[in-house]
């Protein structure tokens, strides 16, 4: 156990889960964000366990790993939000084999039953998908249960919550960091999804190489959520109504049933891109404070998001 009083910023998936295992090492840990978990990307993400625009790939071949067995053992446990999803990943020649398939259990061919028109190839498999409007306020709570505190605080510099007291400050601000660690290697990756009715739908569909674009079919409890784009270094947040009708195609392509569907919303969300994550210690802060940084998971946020925190709990402890 550790007795160390951290700072963590940023209320998304990356930042509260890190907050949980620095509690759960015994940290002193507020959580700071300028607003509650509701205004961070992470509501807005489609949360199925994929790694998408992120690297490197070999931590995030371990950082998914880990990140994998503990949201199945939430989902086995009936933690709010999370649960085991039957998957169906669509190829238009021979699948090779690519990293985040040993993470995962067991993989196996889909038959032809299975596969729609067009389609001669697919994987089956099962990967953990998180309802974020359910999860994150479960996860906010588990933190204040290990005796962790939420401030909400507008921060516009890193070093303004450095303070004699804090021993460590964690950036898990995301897009934000482009500002706050001066990091111009954070860009946006827009992206926009279709939210529909479900009409029945019990497993998730994708193509990563479909001609008009990715296209994912993701059904959750009340309704499908329908991508995507994955547009690097676009800032606007306004639904395209030209992509919404592509999206709309694609993944009617990939499940026939979406015919019947309803659109209930056009949503965009600005992923925090970069190269690699940056998962590392930088100069200290005024008074001593270390910085630490977790920031840059792209489109695999809830794919890493424990790994990561893991990885933040042995830096803090390396020098604690």
């Amino acid at each position: 156990m550790v007795d160390v009083r951290v700072v963590v910023l940023g209320a998304g998936i990356i930042g509260l889960t890190a907050a949980v295992r620095l509690l759960e090492a015994g940290a002193r840990v507020d959580v700071v964000a300028a607003g509650g978990p509701e205004s961070t990307t992470s509501w807005l993400a489609a949360a199925v366990w994929y790694p998408t625009y992120v690297g490197p790939p070999a931590d995030v071949a371990r950082w998914g790993r880990a990140t994998y067995e503990m949201l199945a053992r939430q989902a086995a446990d009936g933690v709010p939000g999370v649960r085991m999803l039957e998957s169906l990943a669509l190829y238009r020649s021979h699948p090779e084999h690519v990293h985040w398939m040993d993470a995962v259990g067991p993989i196996r061919p889909a038959s032809a039953a299975e596969l729609p028109p067009g389609y001669a190839h697919g994987l089956r498999f099962a990967v953990p998908l998180v309802e974020m409007p359910a999860h994150l306020p479960w996860l906010a709570g588990v933190v204040e249960q290990l005796g962790g505190r939420l401030r909400r605080q507008q921060v516009r510099s890193l070093h303004a919550l450095c303070a004699p007291d804090v021993d460590v400050l964690v950036n898990c601000t995301g897009l934000a960091a482009r500002d706050l660690a001066g990091d111009s290697s954070v860009v946006p990756v827009r992206g926009q999804i279709v939210r529909v009715t479900n009409p029945g739908l019990t497993m998730s569909v994708r193509d990563e190489q479909h001609p008009l674009g990715r296209a994912y079919v993701h059904p959750r409890a009340a309704d499908c959520i329908l991508g995507g784009t994955l547009d690097v270094g676009r800032w606007d947040t306004e639904p395209d109504p030209a992509v919404a009708e592509s999206i709309l195609r694609r993944c009617r392509d990939l499940v026939p049933e979406l015919a019947a569907a309803d659109v209930i919303e056009h949503v965009v969300g600005l992923r925090p891109g970069r190269p690699e994550v940056r998962l590392e210690e930088s100069e200290p802060g005024p008074s001593g404070t270390r910085i630490l940084h977790d920031y840059g998971h792209g489109g695999a946020g809830i794919t890493l998001a424990w790994g990561c925190a893991e990885d933040v709990v042995r830096l803090v402890l390396d020098r604690a």
